[in-house]
């Protein structure tokens, strides 16, 4: 690419934190005067099933580009999916000709995607599980690929201090944090079928409720039902796999007064929502020292050189 390319991935598969720290990052960048894009697979959507290359906006299909695009796209941040990261990439450049650097959501393995940095997720609770790689274990690569990273971040849902595990002292890679944030409740829709961003509750309202059933079609379903109890909220729990299209009858549920839900599920749900349908947006963060280390690389002029060496080194 014309423009340096930042990685975020991982080596396991299931929830690591990635959309909500690829927003705060693009955010943060922003912040900066920096004028970042993002380029994602699409995963679940038509569009990349077909082999195309489609740039998102917030009006954009879900069912086209995918439940994670559509929600990143909520941030306003120029965006374009496709399975060939590459050609999203120019595809997207071509689009938006001010774009100074590219946010690439996954795509650790994609290694055709020269890239400036690469920053590995994992989360804080699993971590590496068996170690063992797919399909006996969670793994995509081996654990020595994380030697090649630039930075790790752990994504946890509370703000408790955790030591770092100790195969990360024997990797020598900056070792960083992220904490996920909760804020308010809010209405999937309204009465006349349209978003209601202006309905909100406190993060514990629901704890005062009966009848209280929560969904989630995420890579870590768990996180979601454990940040429920964290807030005391007592609710019977409905786990489906990673990118689950969302039918009518998933949403029956006729024991349910109220269904809790994340927002990644709210936007392949908001066609089907009833008044009884919530969903919790969380918040990523990018720590100080990760986020003087991401930008003294991008102003070192030094980043074509950086992407020569990290690209297409297959370990």
């Amino acid at each position: 690419m014309p423009v340096p390319v930042i990685v975020v991935g991982n080596i396991t598969v299931g929830g690591t934190g990635k959309t909500p720290f690829v927003i705060a990052l693009a955010q943060a960048l922003s912040g900066r005067g920096f004028r970042p894009g993002i380029i994602s697979r699409g995963y679940g959507g038509v569009a990349s099933a077909r082999g195309e290359v489609v740039c998102v906006n917030a009006d954009s299909d879900v069912r086209e580009v995918g439940d994670e695009a559509a929600l990143i796209a909520r941030a306003g941040v120029p965006m374009a999916v496709g399975r060939d990261r590459v050609a999203a990439g120019q595809a997207l450049l071509t689009t938006h000709s001010d774009i100074d650097v590219l946010i690439s959501d996954d795509g650790l393995q994609h290694y055709r995607l020269a890239r400036t940095l690469e920053i590995a997720l994992l989360d804080s609770d699993r971590q590496l599980g068996n170690r063992m790689l797919l399909p006996a274990g969670p793994l995509r690569e081996p654990p020595r690929r994380l030697a090649r990273v630039n930075a790790i971040v752990f994504t946890s849902a509370n703000d408790e201090s955790e030591r770092t595990p100790a195969f990360c002292d024997r990797l020598n890679i900056p070792v960083f944090r992220q904490t996920l944030k909760a804020e308010a409740w809010r209405k999937v829709r309204n009465e006349a079928g349209k978003a209601a961003l202006d309905e909100r509750r406190e993060v514990d309202f629901f704890a005062k409720e009966e009848g209280v059933h929560a969904i989630a079609g995420i890579g870590h379903p768990e996180r979601f039902f454990t940040m429920l109890q964290r807030f005391g909220i007592r609710a019977a729990a409905h786990a489906f796999a990673d990118h689950h299209h969302f039918s009518a009858e998933d949403l029956a549920l006729p024991a349910a007064r109220w269904i809790l839900m994340t927002e990644k599920d709210a936007v392949k749900c908001a066609a089907l929502a009833d008044a009884r349908c919530w969903y919790l947006p969380v918040t990523g963060s990018i720590a100080p020292a990760l986020m003087r280390l991401i930008e003294e690389t991008l102003r070192g002029g030094d980043w074509q050189a950086t992407a020569t060496r990290n690209s297409g080194e297959v370990p």
